[in-house]
């Protein structure tokens, strides 16, 4: 379980194709100490487990399924991602519950400033905007956010210059590939209603 919190970005350092699946070695600067073997980490949102990890520096395994739903896949020696180690009982729960299952990608249609703020646009299958609300809570490449409009095929946020500097989204271009999971609480109630996806 994650908050949506990013406590770093991260740099890919190096791929390797596994079977149908992928190794991602990636540096995390200033982490305090070594990751556990097995501990989760949301790498983009996506929640993988730690295989090998020395100082600054850690390994995991990405499977099939993963490499279909995430952006993962695409990533490259050199690109960035955000990074949040699993929140620990009795921490301050400052985003929303995140599970770092994403559910599909979208893709950034437009990216606009609006004073100091920043205002994005996303394309994504309908399938999953019934599962968003207009200031309900989202998580997108793993930082936890809220919805400013949510449209039949599309979502839109608006974004302080803090998350913008401490995340990728100041990487981020119109045609970029994001991770999203929407909010769990949605799934559950969508499931309890009999509304299939």
């Amino acid at each position: 379980m994650f908050t949506g919190l990013v406590e770093a970005m991260g740099r890919i350092e190096r791929t390797a194709d596994e079977d149908a699946g992928k190794r991602l070695t990636i540096t995390w600067p200033g982490l305090d100490g070594v990751l556990a073997l097995g501990e989760s980490v949301a790498i983009n949102g996506c929640c993988l487990s730690v295989v090998a990890a020395g100082p600054d520096v850690f390994e995991v395994q990405a499977g099939p399924e993963t490499l279909l739903r995430t952006n993962l896949g695409a990533k490259k020696p050199g690109d960035a991602v955000n990074l949040e180690r699993a929140v620990r009982v009795g921490d301050r729960l400052g985003g929303h519950f995140v599970q770092g299952h994403v559910d599909a990608t979208a893709v950034v249609r437009d990216r606009r400033r609006e004073g100091e703020w920043e205002f994005f646009a996303f394309n994504i299958d309908p399938a999953w905007t019934v599962l968003m609300v207009p200031k309900g809570s989202i998580a997108v490449d793993g930082v936890s956010l809220t919805l400013v409009d949510v449209e039949t095929d599309g979502f839109s946020i608006m974004l302080i210059p803090h998350t913008l500097a401490a995340t990728t989204f100041g990487l981020l271009e119109p045609g970029a590939r994001v991770n999203v999971e929407t909010d769990v609480l949605a799934k559950h109630v969508q499931k309890l209603l009999g509304q299939s996806r």
